[in-house]
């Protein structure tokens, strides 16, 4: 049970309901880091010599964590 009153808890709903609608935004990102993950990985098979590639599924793995990494920024950064 989390109470608002200590200076541990991680429980902020305010945060939680403001950073909502970027989550959204954020899920839309991160579909298209899912389908350039696919293409990457599938240009990887073909040519593993090739250093950009990997770069670009690593970039499209970012993308694909972006709706989690939004919503930890939103809930740190609103105090209640």
């Amino acid at each position: 049970m989390c109470c608002c009153c200590s200076e541990d808890c991680k429980c902020r709903p305010l945060g939680f309901l403001l950073g909502l609608p970027f989550a959204f935004l954020s899920i839309l990102i991160s579909l298209i880091g899912v389908i350039i993950w696919i293409v990457g990985l599938l240009l990887t098979c073909i040519c593993p010599c090739c250093l950009c590639v990997t770069l670009i599924v690593e970039f499209a793995l970012a993308l694909i964590k972006a709706p989690i990494t939004v919503m930890q920024w939103f809930i740190s950064k609103i105090p209640c």
